[in-house]
C-alpha cells in the first residue's frame, strides 16, 4: 500500500504474473457457448416444442368438466317408471395435489375411506402415483355419503354430478328392463335395444382453477348435454308383475329348474308381459350368474311338442284335406312311419279332427300329416314365424330351427306335426299363437306401446279355420280334455297343452321333461294370449296340463281383469 492509501496491484507476484490469452478467451467463450445453450433451450420449450410443456401448465389450472346427461326413462304403457336416472356423484381426486404428509389430511383421508366402504389399502393405491391429474375413487355413491366426502374439505379430492339407473320392479321386469353398466350405457334388454335412444350426449365445461382447486372462471361457452329419450312399452307393470309371481310360485311348487310366461294382446300384438324365473335384482347385481340373466322366453329354444298340433291342423283345414268332423282312426294307438313306431299315450281309437286336438292324438296327428305334402306343411310353419329370425329389436332373440322341406323323410314330416323336429322360443309360440286369435292372420308382437295404430299382419289361415281351431282348443281345455286346469272363472279359455322330454346330447332324457301351455280368451273373440313354459319340474307331475295350465288360468284371469274385459262366461254364486 502507498502511503496515499492506494493498493499497488502491480506489487503483487500473482497479479503481475502474466496470464495466457487463450484462458481469458476460453472463459468468454464458455459463457457465451453457455448463453447459446440456455437460449436454444428456451426456444426448443417456447417456440418448436411448447405442446408437453403448455399441456403439463393447462392441467394444473385449466379442466373440462364433463356435464353427464340424463338417461332416458323406461316406462310401462301406463307411464309408470320401469327404470330411471337418480343422482349418484362419483368421487374423483388428483393425487399430486393431495398434501399426504399433513398428520390433519392423513386423518381426512381416513374419514374419507371409511365413508366410500373402501379398505384403506385399496383407498391409498389410488393416491400412490403423485404424477397423475385424474383418479376415480368411487363411482355413483349415496347423495349422503358424497356430502359427508365433500365436508371433509381435503384438497385435491372432489366430486362429479352423476347419475345411477334405478329399478323400481327389481325381480319381477329385470330381463325386460335389463340395466347398464357404470358408464350408464345399456348391458341388457331394453337398456340395450334402445341405448342410443336413451343415452342422450354429454355436455362440457371449460373452466379455470386456482391452486385450491377453485373455479375461477369458465373459458369458453358451455356446451349443453342433450338429454335421452324416454321409451314407452307396450308391457303392463300390472300384468308384468302377476306374470312373474305365478310363474315364480309354479318353478317353486314343482321344484323345477326355471319357467316363463309370455302374455300378447291378442288384438294389436302388443307385449303385455314377460316373465322368467330365476330372475335378479337389477338395483344389486353383486352375485349375478347366467343363470338368473337369461332371458328364457326369448333365448332358450326347445322342441315346442303338442303345441304344433293346432297349427298342423289348421293347415289341413285351410287346404281342405279335412273338416272339423273327418274321422281319425288312431287304432291301436300307434304307427309305425319308416321303421319308428309313433305311440299315443293310450289307445284314443277313432277320433273326429276335433278328438286329435282334444285328446292330444300323435298318431291323429301323424295321419292328418299324411294327407298333406312336405311343401305345404312347411310354407305354414314359416308363415307362423317359425324358423324366422322375430322382427323385435330385443337382444338375444333365437331363430330357433327349421329345416328346409325337400330334406325331411317321411318319418321327420310325422314327429313335426305333433311338435318333434323342430325347435323355437316361447316367444315364437305366442307369435305364432297370433293367426287363430286374429281370425286367422299373423300379427307383429311389439314391443312398444301401439299408438292407435292397426296391425300389419299377414292373413295365413281364413277366419273361419281360425274359429274351428279355437273351438277345438276350448274342447281340449274342458273336461275331457288334455287340460282342464287352464279353465278360469267367468272367461273361456283355448289352447293347447305339450310335454316333451329333453334333449341331452344326440338324444332324449328319459326323465327330464319341459311342459308348457299355450291358449287364449275370451275364446270367441280373444283379447289375450298366454304361452307358460316350466323347465324340469320334479316335484312328481310333470305334464304341461298339470304344471303350466294352473299358470295360464290365473294369469288369464287376473289379466283380463286388470284389462276391463268383460267376463263372456255365468259365474255361479258360491254356496252358504
Amino acid at each position: 500500500m502507498n502511503p496515499n492509501g492506494r493498493i499497488r496491484y502491480g506489487s503483487s507476484p500473482l497479479l503481475a504474473s502474466p496470464t495466457p490469452v487463450w484462458r481469458s478467451k476460453f472463459i468468454v467463450a464458455s459463457i457465451a457457448f453457455g448463453f447459446v445453450l440456455l437460449a436454444g433451450r428456451a426456444a426448443y420449450v417456447q417456440i418448436f416444442n411448447n405442446d408437453f410443456f403448455q399441456h403439463q401448465g393447462e392441467v394444473r389450472y385449466q379442466r373440462t368438466l364433463e356435464l353427464p346427461a340424463n338417461r332416458g326413462r323406461i316406462l310401462d304403457r301406463n307411464g309408470l317408471i320401469l327404470a330411471s336416472d337418480i343422482p349418484a356423484p362419483s368421487i374423483w381426486a388428483i393425487p399430486e395435489d393431495i398434501e399426504r404428509d399433513d398428520p390433519e389430511v392423513q386423518a381426512k383421508l381416513k374419514q374419507a375411506a371409511k365413508l366410500l366402504g373402501m379398505p384403506q389399502k385399496d383407498f391409498d393405491k389410488k393416491l400412490e402415483d403423485e404424477d397423475k391429474t385424474f383418479v376415480w375413487l368411487k363411482r355413483q355413491v349415496d347423495q349422503p355419503v358424497a356430502k359427508e366426502v365433500a365436508a371433509l374439505n381435503i384438497k385435491g379430492i372432489y366430486l362429479r354430478r352423476d347419475y345411477r339407473r334405478q329399478y323400481p320392479e327389481g325381480e319381477a321386469a329385470a330381463h325386460l328392463a335389463g340395466f347398464t353398466n357404470v358408464e350408464d350405457i345399456g348391458q341388457e334388454g331394453v337398456e340395450l335395444a334402445f341405448n342410443q335412444e336413451l343415452a342422450g350426449k354429454s355436455g362440457s365445461r371449460h373452466v379455470l382453477k386456482d391452486r385450491l382447486g377453485h373455479i375461477v372462471e369458465d373459458t369458453e361457452d358451455q356446451v349443453p348435454p342433450t338429454e335421452g329419450h324416454d321409451i314407452q312399452l307396450s308391457i303392463d307393470d300390472r300384468v308384468q308383475f302377476v306374470a312373474y309371481e305365478k310363474i315364480r310360485d309354479a318353478v317353486v311348487a314343482n321344484k323345477a329348474r326355471a319357467g316363463s310366461v309370455v302374455v300378447v294382446d291378442a288384438q294389436t300384438g302388443e307385449l303385455l308381459a314377460m316373465a322368467n324365473y330365476p330372475s335378479y335384482d337389477p338395483n344389486d347385481r353383486r352375485n349375478l350368474t347366467g343363470e338368473q340373466l337369461r332371458n328364457r322366453a326369448m333365448t332358450d329354444v326347445f322342441e315346442p311338442g303338442s303345441t304344433m298340433k293346432p297349427i298342423t291342423i289348421a293347415t289341413a283345414l285351410q287346404l281342405g284335406r279335412v273338416t272339423p268332423k273327418t274321422i281319425i282312426d288312431t287304432n291301436p294307438g300307434r304307427i309305425t312311419v319308416s321303421g319308428a313306431t309313433i305311440h299315443d299315450d293310450e289307445n284314443f281309437g277313432v277320433l273326429t279332427v276335433e278328438g286329435v286336438i282334444q285328446k292330444s292324438s300323435n298318431v291323429g296327428a301323424t295321419k292328418i300329416s299324411q294327407r298333406m305334402t312336405a311343401q305345404e306343411m312347411w310354407n305354414s310353419l314359416t308363415a307362423v314365424g317359425l324358423g324366422q329370425k322375430p322382427q323385435t329389436p330385443f337382444p338375444g332373440a333365437v331363430t330357433g330351427r327349421l329345416r328346409p322341406w325337400k330334406s325331411w323323410r317321411p318319418i321327420e314330416q310325422a314327429t313335426m306335426s305333433y311338435g318333434y323336429g323342430l325347435s323355437a322360443s316361447l316367444f315364437q309360440i305366442a307369435h305364432a299363437y297370433t293367426a287363430f286369435a286374429h281370425n286367422g292372420e299373423v300379427i307383429p308382437v311389439s314391443l312398444l306401446k301401439n299408438m292407435g295404430e292397426e296391425p300389419a299382419g299377414v292373413q295365413v289361415f281364413s277366419p273361419l279355420v281360425a274359429s274351428e281351431v279355437r273351438q277345438m282348443m276350448h274342447m281340449a281345455a274342458a273336461p275331457g280334455g288334455t287340460a282342464p286346469l287352464a279353465q278360469t272363472v267367468g272367461y273361456s279359455v283355448g289352447g293347447k297343452t305339450g310335454t316333451a322330454h329333453k334333449q341331452v346330447g344326440k338324444g332324449y332324457a328319459s326323465n327330464k321333461y319341459r311342459a308348457w301351455y299355450t291358449g287364449m280368451s275370451p275364446i270367441d273373440k280373444p283379447r289375450i294370449i298366454v304361452a307358460v313354459m316350466v323347465d324340469e319340474p320334479s316335484a312328481g307331475k310333470y305334464f304341461g296340463g298339470l304344471v303350466a295350465a294352473p299358470v295360464f288360468s290365473q294369469v288369464v284371469q287376473q289379466t283380463l281383469r286388470i284389462m276391463n274385459v268383460v267376463p263372456d262366461l255365468a259365474v255361479a254364486p258360491m254356496a252358504h
